[in-house]
């Protein structure tokens, strides 16, 4: 499982240094791709593999599906961290989540995200406002 925020850097050929807590789960391979918010998703091989199957079950005849998934996978990246555990990030993703210098890389459970840094703490300070006031049942069970 994915948890914490971490504040790597990417240096000049593209790379980040994967956090330490989440290289065993990716070191045999990892894939990147465009996430929603303008960030980029990071999922261990195996944990892509379940999210596309899942993906397959979605009706061809849903516009809506097919743009999603179209988006999602023409996007994908398939990556194998080096041994001091970096991992080179395409330059059309870094330009799709508007990756500078500074980064933020935080765990969501099944995955990963990697976020430009000032991106991350503008969504950060916005949604822990309306995280304070959620008054309703948005994640069944939890509240």
């Amino acid at each position: 499982m994915f948890l914490g925020t971490y504040s790597p850097r990417l240096d000049d050929k593209g790379r980040l240094i994967l956090p330490a807590k989440f290289r065993d789960e990716l070191s045999e391979g990892l894939v990147l791709t465009r996430g929603q918010e303008r960030c980029l998703y990071v999922f261990s091989e195996t944990e892509f593999g379940r999210v596309h199957e899942q993906m397959r079950q979605a009706p061809i005849s849903s516009k809506q599906a097919r743009d999603y998934i179209r988006v999602f996978l023409s996007g994908a990246s398939d990556e194998v961290p080096d041994k001091q555990g970096r991992v080179t990030i395409p330059s059309s993703l870094r330009e799709y989540a508007g990756l500078e210098k500074e980064l933020a890389v935080i765990g969501a459970g099944t995955r990963a995200e990697i976020w430009d840094a000032e991106a991350w703490n503008e969504y950060l300070r916005e949604k822990e406002s309306e995280f304070s006031e959620t008054d309703e049942e948005v994640i069944p069970g939890l509240m």
